[in-house]
């Protein structure tokens, strides 16, 4: 049944053996996901959580990953976006994760996020973007849509920013066709080859952006198997050595894409006011026969 009493601190929601957390007012992230009580993405008791970039899962609206410089021009116009992460040249993400969303619809095994933007430092233009999470018994889908509220066209974008736990025989099977790489600054450069992406996570160095993808990627490890599909069709695979997680991202356009010479065939929609936007992601788990894991 709906509910209209909900704690914008803390959603849960179940559906069999998927359980997920969502704090709308924290970036309108996932700050857990689970499955028979195995933790599939990086998960955080949601209330203690004080980070977007200590979440599951964020939205990334209305462009994804780095926006080189933190200024682009569009449609003989000169814009300027807010320098919003440590120790970075760059705008990164949008502003989604950044903002407080508002929750309705809830369910037991679902829930729809909302968020209004009025032009700022952050975006110059105005939009109004709404997420639905819906779990079932072995997946989690996840649906957004963009709408253009401004009366300008605006450069738009969208993708997910999930984090993996990384567990022993952590590997990732996925079809592409090239790889950006990238400057010193971390912004794509040249764009390479490559024969798909068949690798143990533990072997791979990546914060990469990746074009020519299916919309079909496999993640498994000793303990489970992930099905990620998506519409997108691009992708960026963060895999840091050190880190204790990985993240494979789908993504509507290639990094920085405003900045490339043909921003539209890297992906980046010309978005008319009063148009739409759309991406959905859906995450397929399958446990491994080793025994179930507990809470």
């Amino acid at each position: 049944m709906a509910s209209s009493q909900y704690d914008l601190r803390e959603l849960n929601l179940q559906s069999g053996d998927m359980r997920a957390t969502v704090r709308p007012d924290l970036g309108g992230c996932l700050t857990g996901l689970w499955y028979a009580g195995l933790e599939i993405l990086r998960s955080t008791p949601a209330s203690s959580l004080d980070s977007v970039r200590q979440s599951a899962c964020f939205a990334m609206v209305p462009y994804s990953n780095r926006l080189g410089h933190g200024r682009f021009n569009w449609l003989g116009q000169t814009h300027t976006t807010r320098l919003n992460f440590p120790n970075s040249p760059h705008s990164l993400h949008g502003v989604g994760w950044q903002r407080p969303w508002t929750a309705d619809q809830v369910t037991n095994n679902s829930v729809r996020l909302r968020y209004s933007h009025k032009p700022d430092g952050d975006w110059p233009f105005a939009f109004v973007v709404e997420q639905h999470i819906e779990l079932e018994p072995k997946a989690m889908c996840l649906q957004m849509n963009m709408r253009n509220t401004d009366a300008r066209t605006q450069p738009a974008g969208l993708g997910w920013h999930p984090y993996f736990v990384r567990r022993e025989g952590a590997k990732l099977d996925i079809e592409l066709t090239s790889r950006w790489d990238k400057d010193a600054s971390e912004l794509p450069l040249t764009e390479t080859p490559v024969d798909g992406l068949h690798a143990q996570v533990a072997e791979l160095d990546l914060d990469h952006c990746f074009t020519g993808w299916s919309g079909v990627a496999r993640l498994s490890d000793s303990q489970m198997v992930c099905s990620l599909h998506s519409d997108l069709r691009w992708l960026v695979a963060f895999t840091p050595p050190e880190r204790n997680f990985y993240c494979v991202e789908p993504v509507s356009h290639r990094i920085d894409a405003v900045h490339s010479q043909d921003p539209l065939a890297e992906g980046l929609v010309p978005l008319a006011p009063g148009a739409n936007l759309q991406a959905q992601m859906r995450l397929q788990i399958e446990q491994r026969e080793i025994g179930r894991a507990h809470v």
